[in-house]
């Protein structure tokens, strides 16, 4: 799935537009992506990601790139094979339609902060 558009707090992927924060599967988007603490994830929360088998997960951390990711998280996606970019929003956004055409790409994205 493309992403079409990202500015704060909206984010439109393939011709439908979401006000929260997203998951960008290759075939779907989950919406929204619900966090036990908004700017700070937690491993369980990636169960999903970790099935879909992505080769990458790109992370949004935000218009200010408020959202931070644990090392911990960071070694346990990949010991699961799974390369991790973090990086604000629009640079994740950019980031994920380019590796889209030719990785199994998976993104986590943050929308607003």
């Amino acid at each position: 799935m493309k992403i079409d558009s990202f500015s704060f707090g909206i984010i439109s992927i393939g011709g439908t537009t979401y006000t929260s924060d997203v998951i960008v599967y290759p075939d779907r988007v989950q919406s929204p992506w619900l966090r036990e603490e908004e700017h700070r994830p937690q491993i369980i929360e990636f169960a999903d990601i970790v099935k879909a088998e992505p080769e990458i997960l790109v992370i949004g951390t935000g218009y200010a790139g408020v959202l931070s990711v644990a090392d911990q998280i960071r070694n346990y996606l990949t010991s699961k094979g799974i390369e991790v970019r973090v990086e604000k929003t629009k640079v994740a956004v950019d980031l994920y339609n380019s590796l889209r055409e030719t990785e199994k790409v998976v993104a986590a994205l943050h929308v607003t902060c």
